[in-house]
């Protein structure tokens, strides 16, 4: 027996175990790849593929050129925390147990330990999954990257760092915000986004001929605005600080560029499904220079329930498989691309409750109806709540605020389609919509209560 495997296989067996590492390899890859794209803090309407002139954003744009463009997309919540646990879970944020912004520093605890992301969707599937960027959904060891679900991980764990000594903005020098696998990790004087692009790289050359998951959660165009010099004298003569905004948002496109560029040179591009989104609108913060973004025709910005804080920027390509340089006017939501997803790769949902829903009938079809006939948003706890019901053509809003004017309003209704605005509050007009829309939101809460 040991003289025959000594001696060289026959032409026959060569061939038979030639064709069984190609079918190994085919199985192995017989699932799409996906990368998603976040943005954070991306104004309403900041790229090019939706109208705005003094922007550089072709890599962004190229997307939405090879892929399907939404212009009624929802963001989960219109600040940072609660939207990146929207679309990691699939749920409204507030059943998934996150209403704010989460706090800095170890032992903070973040999104409930028992939520399941998408990610763990993926891993159980058999995928390679990576986070690679910005988490801001806890500190503690059970809502870490590595416990929800990711087998890699690179990045702050914070809301927002300086990108090139990557100490956290908010609190001063002391506090230094970067982590691999959960242990800190120096990398001083390089900038953050090329970090990203290094690390998102190695994984994917790693895992090339497997199918993987990237989580690529940029802290760009988010303060500090730290655009690149070429950029900056590029856009020297806009006023600032807009010139700074587009500047930093070029820096973020150059990385999709090269992104990009390398799915396309290791031949991964008709393989890998790509999402683009923002999390929440622009913002108007002193440390953004109280502005720079732009919403486009929605009012408000980022922390506002107001349109130009939630309905934002989102695209899906998957060259060869989905339709190429469309648009879509339906309403859909961050929630969705979860159960979108797991239609798209063959993947098992949770046995939990979803408020996504599969949106490739829409992605497919320009015809096709919205998934949703209502959707709501609610952020904040006790006095400071706001909730916002959009159903049809109208939304309520409760105790809703404008950054860019300052104004905090009680009961705002809108019609959308005729006020796209949002500017002639017809609250007390039709007393019948609130009403009705108030009874959907307190029925929600009631629900996710008991």
């Amino acid at each position: 027996m040991l003289r025959i495997l000594k001696k060289r296989p026959s032409r026959l067996a060569r061939t038979l175990l030639a064709f069984s590492c190609i079918f190994l390899t085919a199985s192995a890859k017989d699932k799409p790849n996906v990368i998603f794209i976040l943005s954070d803090d991306l104004g309403a309407a900041d790229l090019g593929c939706y109208g705005t002139k003094d922007v550089h954003t072709p890599a962004a744009d190229s997307i939405a050129e090879h892929g399907v463009r939404f212009t009624q997309f929802y963001s989960g919540a219109p600040i940072c925390s609660p939207s990146r646990a929207c679309l990691l879970t699939g749920r409204y944020p507030f059943r998934a147990g996150v209403t704010g912004n989460i706090g800095f520093g170890r032992g903070v605890v973040g999104m409930p330990a028992k939520e399941i992301t998408m990610a763990k969707v993926f891993k159980d599937a058999g995928y390679q999954t990576a986070h690679i960027g910005k988490w801001h959904l806890g500190f503690t060891d059970q809502t870490s990257p590595n416990a929800k679900g990711f087998d890699y991980s690179f990045g702050h764990m914070g809301g927002c760092i300086d990108n090139y000594s990557h100490f956290f903005y908010w609190s001063g020098p002391n506090v230094h915000d970067l982590y691999r696998n959960g242990t800190e990790v120096y990398e001083s004087g390089e900038y953050f986004p090329d970090l990203m692009l290094k690390e998102a790289d190695h994984f994917i050359t790693e895992n090339r001929n497997k199918p993987f998951f990237i989580y690529y959660a940029m802290n760009t165009p988010h303060y500090p605005y730290q655009g690149e010099k070429k950029w900056l004298d590029y856009f020297k003569d806009l006023k600032y600080p807009r010139n700074l905004y587009s500047a930093f948002l070029a820096s973020q496109d150059d990385r999709i560029a090269k992104l990009l560029a390398r799915i396309d040179e290791l031949g991964l591009t008709k393989d890998t499904i790509i999402i683009f989104q923002s999390d929440n609108g622009y913002s108007t913060e002193e440390r953004a220079h109280h502005g720079g973004g732009n919403s486009g025709p929605y009012r408000g910005a980022k922390y506002s329930l107001f349109e130009g804080g939630i309905r934002l920027p989102a695209i899906i390509s998957y060259p060869g498989h989905l339709p190429q340089g469309e648009v879509r006017d339906q309403m859909v939501h961050a929630a969705d691309w979860m159960p979108t997803l797991a239609e798209l790769c063959g993947l098992k949902l949770p046995k939990v409750k979803l408020d996504g829903t599969s949106i490739l009938p829409v992605i497919k079809s320009a015809s096709a109806p919205s998934p949703h006939t209502s959707l709501q948003w609610k952020i904040g706890q006790g006095k400071s709540t706001s909730w916002a019901v959009r159903e049809g053509d109208w939304k309520l809003m409760s105790n809703v605020f404008d950054p860019v004017s300052g104004k905090h309003i009680p009961m705002f209704l809108a019609n959308i389609k005729e006020d796209i605005g949002e500017q002639n509050n017809l609250f007390e007009k039709h007393p019948d919509v609130v009403l009705k829309l108030t009874q959907e939101h307190e029925e929600l809460m009631k629900e996710i209560h008991d």
